[in-house]
């Protein structure tokens, strides 16, 4: 069995809101994985559903049969860098402000091609 894997890098949403959805597709089929991702209503389930289509195309482009029938092995969101930014606050302080990013990588496990 080999991994086919997508990425999308320096992805501009925080990790933690996106490793909830990456949690719920883990080892399911990529079918039932689309079919959990697409009614939810948030930005990062989008974001993780369209790095899913991507591996799914890849699939299909190595030659894999039935990729709706192959199974997520590998759903994983990491930190990427940060913007980071000063907000003025009172008496002369400032607060550190850090906008997020997130590297967001999916594989499938697909049979070996003959």
């Amino acid at each position: 069995m080999s991994v086919v894997r997508a990425s999308h890098r320096f992805a501009r949403i925080s990790p933690t809101k996106v490793r909830r959805f990456a949690d719920l597709i883990r080892g399911v089929s990529v079918e039932e994985g689309i079919q959990r991702l697409q009614y939810l209503p948030n930005r990062g389930a989008r974001m993780l559903l369209k790095v899913l289509q991507s591996a799914r195309a890849n699939a299909e482009e190595m030659g894999a049969r039935g990729v709706d029938l192959l199974r997520i092995v590998e759903a994983r969101v990491d930190g990427g860098p940060m913007f980071k930014r000063l907000q003025p606050r009172a008496r002369g302080m400032a607060f550190l402000i850090r906008r997020r990013m997130s590297h967001i990588h999916v594989g499938i496990e697909v049979p070996e091609l003959e």
